[in-house]
């Protein structure tokens, strides 16, 4: 085997694994001219003691995504199980040793002129990349609340990730960066804090966790609920899910980003008004450091939540599709 073949990388696209330069769509196609498509990021952990790399929650955003398909009308092609198989498969052919971001995308494929939804075709791909730290966490994080409001259940659903309404979410954090910040947090259409630009928020109020409620136009994030589940279990500290009003931001004892890009990121600063004493607080460093653990295979009673890569290779048994 040639060294240009071992270091082909691959992505599923329309069907077939297929070389990454050869998963291409029109100018024409109805995503990418409507916003009409939905994803998924997953993060997949290289574990350097154990040689491998594990897939955090992989069914768990593959049924999220089956929401946002059907919100959207788009043709539902595999199931979670198979999908699932469809992206070890994948990883095994490219054979990463670094920590991965993979992107599910499911679309609607026609070529024609016109935003509907019906009598549309529908296709779906997927495609891995090397994924590091979404924020410089060590620093901790200053960011304002944006004037831009949060898309609302009823114009496009935020509890969809569809791509088109991510164009909200880069008007919220290009402001940021342009005004000094390093993101957004984001109000909904009653004035009450939704999330920040791309990411779940929490905050941390007399020893509990307080986090927006799935009816703030929030995505209800796998690593929002991951949280949830073992801040419980490990330290006995509970979640009071409910509206938050802006200004107990300022107050809060302490702040932070969640989401599989973000991971977990502390708030230090909102709108120049540092956040307790400025510092990333105890309860946000306990949860950074047990996710750092779980994510990456190191928890025995959380394995149930990672999907082995290259142990898994004599066990897909996903579609068998042939690379084109």
């Amino acid at each position: 085997m040639s060294s240009e073949t071992k270091n082909t990388e691959y992505a599923f696209f329309e069907g077939d694994y297929v070389p990454i330069d050869n998963a291409k769509v029109s100018i024409k196609t109805h995503a990418l001219q409507y916003g009409t498509g939905v994803f998924e990021g997953i993060r997949a952990y290289w574990n350097e003691e154990e040689q491998e790399l594990y897939i955090f929650r992989m069914k768990e955003h593959f049924d999220r995504m089956k929401n946002s398909i059907k919100i959207m009308r788009i043709e539902n092609k595999y199931s979670s199980d198979e999908l699932c198989d469809i992206v070890v498969k994948l990883l095994q052919m490219n054979k990463p040793k670094t920590d991965t971001y993979i992107r599910p995308f499911s679309y609607k494929a026609s070529l024609r002129v016109g935003p509907g939804l019906q009598d549309n075709p529908s296709e779906f791909c997927i495609f891995t990349t090397p994924f590091g730290a979404y924020f410089k966490v060590d620093e901790g994080l200053k960011v304002m609340v944006s004037s831009w409001r949060r898309v609302d259940d009823n114009a496009i659903p935020p509890r969809a990730k569809v791509s088109g309404s991510y164009a909200n979410t880069a008007l919220a954090k290009t402001d940021a960066i342009c005004a000094g910040f390093d993101d957004a947090i984001v109000l909904d259409q009653n004035g009450h804090v939704s999330e920040g630009s791309a990411m779940n928020l929490f905050m941390v109020q007399d020893g509990h966790l307080v986090t927006s409620p799935g009816y703030g136009n929030i995505l209800e994030g796998i690593t929002r609920r991951t949280i949830m589940e073992f801040a419980q279990r490990e330290f006995s500290i509970d979640t009071e899910i409910r509206t938050i009003d802006r200004s107990e931001l300022y107050t809060a004892d302490e702040v932070f980003f969640c989401g599989t890009g973000a991971e977990i990121a502390p708030i230090l600063e909102i709108d120049r008004r540092v956040v307790a004493d400025g510092k990333t607080g105890p309860i946000t460093r306990k949860i950074f450091d047990m996710y750092a653990k779980v994510t990456r295979g190191k928890v025995e009673r959380y394995k149930k939540w990672v999907t082995p890569v290259f142990a898994s290779s004599d066990k897909s048994s996903g579609k068998k599709l042939a690379v084109k």
